[in-house]
C-alpha cells in the first residue's frame, strides 16, 4: 500500500498519548519506490551503502540501490533453507544468515558475493577453519562461498560487529563469537573465513535479540537487557582457561529461587511477573545473572577477550493494566549504534588516515509503547525516554533519527546522541567558545506518516526499507468471561482468519531528505515562533543545529560540496540560536555568545539583526545581547564599529548597566565613536551618581581625544595620583590595546609619557603585579611608546625595570631582571651613550629604597675620586652598576661575559672589573691592579676586603708588594710610602713580636721600622 495523508497534530503540541514529545509537521521522507521481489519478503536487511538483501523462501535476492535510482536486481542465490535471521558486515562485505530446514537450524555465512553473476552460478561451500589446499584454483577467486559454521546448539539470533566484522551468535543460554580472519591462500590472494574464540555463557537467560560493538555485547530477553563489555588482557597476552571468568551472584532471592516457591502454583490461574530493576555500572553484577567466558581459540592464537566487565541490567514487569495479554508485552528493536570518526584532520586540511576511531556507542531498546536510549561507553547514562502514541511493532535507531513503525503508520521521532558525542569530545563544549543543545532536551517527532499494514523496517545509509502487508479481514469471536482475564491461556481478543483469503503486501525504499533540505524546512517552521517568545523556537532550532551536527560528525563519508553545504548550514543554525537566546528572556542567554562566536559573525552583523524599530523610550535590550556585546568588547577582537553602531552600544549599556560604560568606552572596537557623545554619556553618569576614578579617567582620556587639555587636566586633577593607579587597574586598556595581536600604546599612554613619566611607570608597574599585563607585553609597550624597535632600550623602560626592581614584583624573575638592567648600563657605559630621558630615580634613591641595591665599598668611591666624572647620566649609569654588583643578590659569573666592552683603561671599567674581581674572592690580583693603576686606593681596598680569612694577604701579599715597589723608587714613591705606613700600622696591631720581625724585610733599614716594632712590643707589654 502506497503512503496515505500524514497524522495531523497541532504544531508545536504533544501528540495524542505522546507525554513530553512535541509533533512537528515536517517532511523528512523524499520520494519511495517499490522494490521489484518475486516472493512476498520474509527478511530483509540493507547491503553496506548500495545493496539491499530480501530473503524468502530458499532465496536471497540482492538488489542495487544508487542514490536516487530505481532499485534494480543484482542477483539472487538459493539458501540452505528458509531464511530464520539475516544479517550484513561491511567488514569483510559478507552475508550471514540463520536457515531452518526440517526442523534443523543451520548458521551459513555468504562470501564474495557480489561476484554471483547467475542463480546457476557455481558456488564454493565450505566449513569454517577448512584449510583450501593450494594451488588454489583460479576459478574459485570468482566465485561466491559458502561458509558453514555447525554449532552444538540451534542459534536463535545474530549480530555482525560494525568495526571489525566479527561475528557473535545467540544461543540457549550461551553467546558464541567467530572473529572474522583473512585465510592466506598465495601472495596474491586471501580468503575470508571465519574462527570460533569465545562462547560467553549465561546462566538464565535466553537472547531473543543481541547485537555485538567493538567489544560491547547487548542480551535481550522478553523483559531483560543486558550489556557487556568484553575487554582482553593487555597485560601478559597469554592464553586464557576455559574457565576465564565468572561474575559473582548476589546471595539475595534469585530468579530459581521465585520458581521454587511458586512450583506449586497452577500456571493457569497466576501470572508471576518479577519485579522491575535497573542496574548501572558496578552494580550490574548485582543481577543475578552468571557470566562465564570459554575461550576455544587455537591454543598458539593469542586471546581476543579474557575478561567480562557488566555496565548495564534492567529488567521490566509489564503493566498489565495496558494490554489485556502479558506476552505481548516484550522488548524488541535491541541495536547498539557506534558514533565513529574515521581519520583525523592534519593541519593543511587532509584526512591523515581511514580507520574508523569509536567515538561513543548507544544502546536501544524497546517496549510496545516506550523505548529508551542510552549511552554507555564513558558512562551509562539513561539519554531519553520515547513514549510512542501507538503500539511500536518496530524501531531503528540511527545518528539523526529513531523511526518507529506501528501498524499503520511511520514515525520519525529525534535524537541526543550528536550532542553526547560533542561533550564528550570536546572539552571547549559548554564554555563561552562553544555550546551544544542539552541531551536532556525533550524529543519530538517530526513526522507520523500513514502506511499501511507496517510490519517490518530497516535502515542503511539514507534509506528506509518498510515491509507493508494487508491482512485479511478478521472475524471476531466472542468473548469469554473475565474471570481468566489475567490466565495466559485467555483467548478474549482473538480473531479468526477465513483460510482462504490472501494478504497482498509490498517492499517499499523510502528515501530520506537530505540534511541541509530538513534543516531549511526546519528553520522555514520556526519562523512561526518569530513573533512569540517562546521556548518552541528555541526547541525547533536546537532540533536543527543536532541535524546537522549529526550529519557532520563523520565527515570524511561526505563529498566535498555536502561537507561544505553542511558546514553553512552548521554555521547558520549558530547564528539563529545565537538570535534566540541574545532576544529571548530566558535563563540560558549566556548561551548567545558561544553560538555567535561559532556562527562566525561579526559584532556588526550581529547587531545589524537586531531590531532597533522601537523608540528610544519603549527600546528593549535583552539580557543575551547584552552579554554578547559585553563580552566581544572585552575580547579586544580587531573589528572597529561604525560610529551609528557603536553609539547603539553606548546608549545600550547606559540604559542597562551603566557601570560597564567606562570599559565600553575603552574598547578598541569603539574607536568610531564621536567624542561628543561618549563626552555626554559620560557626564550623565556624573549626575546620576555613578561618579568614579574610571570615569575620571575615561572623560580624561575622551577629552584628551577632543584635544580639550582644559577638561583634561581638570579630571587628572580631581584625584591622588595613587587613585588615578587604582583606576588604571580597573581597565588597563585606557593605555594599552591589542590590534591584530598586537599591543598599542593608547593617546593617553603617549600624553602620560610627556606630561606624567612617573605616573605612567607606576600605573605599568601596579598592572603587572594586579596580572594585568605580563613581563614581555610591558617591555613591547615602553618600546613601542617611545618608537625605540630591535634592541634599543628607552630609558622610560629603565626606569620600569629599576622600578620592578624597587616593587620585587613576584612573577618577575630577579636573575633575568638583574642581567637587562647590568647589561643596559654596561652597554651605555662603554658606548658613552646618554639616557633619551631623564632617569625618575637616582642611584642614591635605588640604594635607599631597594636591597638589590646594595652599598657601594668605601674604596670604590676613592677609586672613582681619582679621574674626574663631568657627565653626570654617566656617573650614575656608573654609580648604578657599582650599586648592582655591591649586592649579595647579584650573580657575577653571570654578567663577566658581557664586561668585555667595558675597558680597564677608564677608571669605570677599572672600577667595575675590580669590583667583580672582588666579589670572586681574587683579591691578590685585584691589589695589583690597585698598585699599578691607583695605590691611594689600596689600603682602604685593603681595609675592607682583607678580613678573617684574608687577614693574611697584609702581610703576604700588600707588605712585600709595597717593599719591592719602593725598593724601585718611581713617581708613585710617595704614595707607595704612604701605604707602606699605614700597612706596618695595621701588622703592629694585628701580629705578634715574633710574628711581626719575621715578616718584616731583611735588608730593609731598621730606624724605619724601629717605631712599629716598639709600638708592637709595648702592645705586648701593656697586655
Amino acid at each position: 500500500m502506497t503512503a496515505g495523508r500524514a497524522h495531523r497534530s497541532r504544531p508545536g503540541h504533544p501528540a495524542a498519548g505522546a507525554g513530553m514529545v512535541q509533533l512537528y509537521n515536517l517532511h523528512p521522507f523524499g520520494s519511495q519506490q517499490v522494490v521489484p521481489c518475486k516472493l512476498e519478503p520474509e527478511r530483509f536487511c540493507g547491503g553496506g551503502r548500495d545493496a539491499l538483501f530480501v530473503a524468502a523462501g530458499c532465496k536471497v535476492e540482492a538488489f542495487a540501490v544508487a542514490g536516487q535510482e530505481l532499485c534494480q536486481p543484482r542477483c539472487t542465490f538459493s539458501t540452505l533453507g528458509r531464511v530464520l535471521r539475516l544479517a550484513y558486515s561491511e567488514p569483510g562485505d559478507y552475508l550471514v544468515t540463520i536457515e531452518e530446514k526440517n526442523k534443523a537450524t543451520f548458521l551459513r555465512a555468504y562470501v564474495n558475493w557480489r561476484s554471483k553473476r547467475t542463480e546457476n552460478s557455481r558456488v564454493c561451500i565450505r566449513m569454517v577453519g577448512h584449510h583450501v589446499e593450494v594451488p588454489f584454483p583460479e576459478t574459485l577467486r570468482d566465485q561466491m562461498s559458502i561458509v558453514e559454521m555447525p554449532l552444538s546448539e540451534a542459534p536463535l539470533c545474530i549480530s555482525c560487529c560494525p568495526v571489525k566484522g566479527d561475528l557473535l551468535v545467540g544461543c540457549t543460554n550461551k553467546l558464541v563469537l567467530f572473529s572474522l580472519k583473512h585465510q592466506t591462500i598465495n601472495e596474491e590472494f586471501s580468503m575470508l573465513d571465519f574462527e570460533r574464540s569465545l562462547i560467553i555463557h549465561i546462566d538464565r537467560m535466553t537472547p531473543i535479540e543481541i547485537s555485538f560493538c567493538a567489544g560491547y555485547v547487548a542480551v535481550m530477553s522478553d523483559l531483560e537487557v543486558l550489556i557487556l563489555k568484553l575487554e582482553s588482557d593487555t597485560k601478559t597476552g597469554e592464553r586464557a582457561n576455559h574457565h576465564v571468568e565468572r561474575t559473582k551472584i548476589p546471595v539475595e532471592q534469585t530468579e530459581e529461587g521465585i520458581n521454587d516457591d511458586t512450583s506449586q502454583l497452577e500456571p493457569d490461574d497466576f501470572v508471576v511477573c518479577q519485579k522491575p530493576m535497573e542496574l548501572l555500572g558496578e552494580k550490574s553484577e548485582q543481577s543475578g545473572i552468571s557470566v562465564t567466558l570459554e575461550s576455544t581459540g587455537l591454543s598458539e592464537e593469542k586471546v581476543k577477550y579474557s575478561h567480562v566487565q557488566h555496565l548495564f541490567y534492567r529488567r521490566f514487569a509489564p503493566d498489565i493494566s495496558l494490554c489485556a495479554f502479558s506476552d505481548d508485552v516484550k522488548l524488541h528493536s535491541l541495536q547498539l549504534l557506534p558514533i565513529y570518526q574515521t581519520g583525523s584532520l592534519t593541519s593543511d586540511g587532509k584526512t591523515s588516515s581511514q580507520e574508523k576511531e569509536l567515538l561513543s556507542l548507544f544502546c536501544f531498546f524497546s517496549l510496545p509503547h516506550a523505548g529508551y536510549l542510552y549511552m554507555i561507553v564513558k558512562s551509562v547514562e539513561l539519554m531519553s525516554i520515547y513514549q510512542y502514541p501507538e503500539r511500536a511493532q518496530q524501531a531503528v535507531l540511527t545518528p539523526q533519527f529513531l523511526h518507529v513503525i506501528t501498524s499503520n503508520n511511520l514515525q520519525c521521532f529525534t535524537v541526543r546522541c550528536s550532542a553526547a558525542v560533542a561533550r564528550e569530545e570536546d572539552p571547549y563544549m559548554d564554555t563561552t567558545l562553544k555550546a551544544c543543545p542539552p541531551v536532556s532536551m525533550d524529543v519530538c517527532a517530526l513526522r507520523i506518516q500513514l502506511f499501511i499494514g507496517l510490519k517490518a523496517l530497516c535502515h542503511f545509509k539514507n534509506h528506509i526499507v518498510l515491509l507493508t502487508k494487508a491482512d485479511p479481514e478478521p472475524i471476531p469471536e466472542r468473548r469469554e468471561s473475565t474471570r481468566k482475564f489475567l490466565s495466559r491461556k485467555d483467548t478474549s481478543a482473538k480473531m479468526k482468519v477465513p483460510p482462504v483469503t490472501e494478504a497482498g503486501w509490498n517492499l517499499y525504499i523510502v528515501n530520506t531528505v537530505s540534511p541541509v533540505q530538513l534543516y531549511k524546512e526546519m528553520v522555514d517552521y520556526s519562523n512561526t515562533y518569530k513573533t512569540v517568545k517562546t521556548q518552541s523556537c528555541i526547541h525547533l532550532l536546537s532540533e536543527a543545529h543536532l541535524l546537522v551536527r549529526a550529519a557532520l560528525m563523520d565527515a570524511s563519508q561526505l563529498e566535498p560540496e555536502e561537507k561544505e553545504e553542511l558546514l553553512e548550514a552548521f554555521k547558520e543554525s549558530c547564528g539563529h540560536l545565537g538570535d534566540c537566546y541574545s532576544r529571548l528572556d530566558t535563563q540560558h542567554s549566556h548561551l548567545a555568545l558561544p553560538y555567535y562566536k561559532m556562527s562566525g559573525l561579526s559584532m556588526a552583523e550581529v547587531l545589524a539583526r537586531v531590531d532597533w524599530t522601537g523608540d528610544n523610550e519603549s527600546q528593549k535590550y535583552e539580557r543575551g545581547l547584552i552579554f554578547f556585546i559585553n563580552h566581544s568588547l572585552y575580547e579586544n577582537l580587531d573589528e572597529e564599529l561604525s560610529e551609528e553602531f557603536a553609539a547603539k552600544v553606548v546608549k545600550m549599556f547606559y540604559v542597562t548597566e551603566p557601570k560597564q560604560l567606562p570599559h565600553i568606552l575603552c574598547s578598541p572596537s569603539m574607536k568610531n565613536i564621536n567624542p561628543v557623545t561618549a563626552m555626554s554619556y559620560l557626564r550623565k553618569m556624573d549626575t546620576s551618581g555613578f561618579s568614579s576614578v574610571l570615569v575620571t579617567l575615561t572623560k580624561a582620556a575622551v577629552a584628551l581625544n577632543m584635544g580639550d587639555l582644559d577638561t583634561y587636566r581638570n579630571e587628572m586633577k580631581s584625584h591622588s595620583e595613587m587613585k588615578l593607579v587604582c583606576g588604571f587597574i580597573l581597565e588597563p586598556r585606557l593605555l594599552l590595546q591589542h590590534r591584530k595581536g598586537q599591543g598599542v600604546p593608547t593617546e593617553f599612554a603617549a600624553h602620560l609619557k610627556e606630561t606624567q613619566p612617573g605616573l605612567l611607570v607606576a600605573s605599568m608597574l601596579a598592572l603587572q603585579k594586579n596580572n594585568k599585563i605580563g613581563v614581555e607585553e610591558a617591555d613591547s609597550f615602553f618600546k613601542a611608546l617611545c618608537g625605540k624597535g630591535g634592541d634599543t632600550v628607552p630609558q622610560l623602560l629603565v626606569d620600569f625595570w629599576e622600578a620592578q626592581l624597587v616593587a620585587c614584583v613576584p612573577d618577575v624573575a630577579l636573575p633575568e631582571l638583574l642581567f637587562k638592567l647590568t647589561s643596559q648600563y654596561i652597554w651605555r657605559l662603554s658606548q658613552r651613550q646618554p639616557p633619551d630621558t631623564t632617569p625618575l630615580r637616582t642611584s642614591e634613591d635605588l640604594i635607599n629604597a631597594c636591597r638589590h641595591y646594595g652599598f657601594i665599598y668605601p674604596w670604590v668611591h676613592v677609586l672613582v675620586s681619582s679621574e674626574s666624572l663631568d657627565d653626570k647620566n654617566y656617573a650614575e649609569d656608573l654609580s648604578k652598576l657599582q650599586s648592582l654588583i655591591c649586592s649579595p643578590s647579584f650573580d657575577i659569573a653571570s654578567v663577566l661575559p658581557f664586561l668585555e666592552p667595558l675597558s680597564e683603561d677608564t677608571v669605570a671599567g677599572l672600577s667595575v672589573h675590580v669590583l667583580c674581581r672582588t666579589r670572586l674572592k681574587e683579591h691578590e690580583q685585584c691589589i695589583d691592579t690597585l698598585l699599578e693603576r691607583c695605590p691611594e686606593a689600596v689600603i682602604p681596598y685593603a681595609n675592607h676586603e682583607l678580613k678573617e680569612e684574608n687577614r693574611t694577604l697584609w702581610w703576604k701579599k700588600l707588605l712585600p708588594e709595597l717593599c719591592q715597589r719602593i725598593k724601585y723608587g718611581g713617581e708613585k714613591y710617595q704614595l707607595h710610602l704612604s701605604s707602606l705606613k699605614e700597612t706596618l700600622s695595621v701588622l703592629a696591631v694585628e701580629l705578634e713580636l715574633r710574628d711581626f720581625l719575621s715578616v718584616l724585610p731583611e735588608d730593609g733599614a731598621a730606624a724605619f721600622f724601629l717605631p712599629y716594632l716598639l709600638y708592637c712590643s709595648r702592645k705586648n707589654s701593656l697586655t
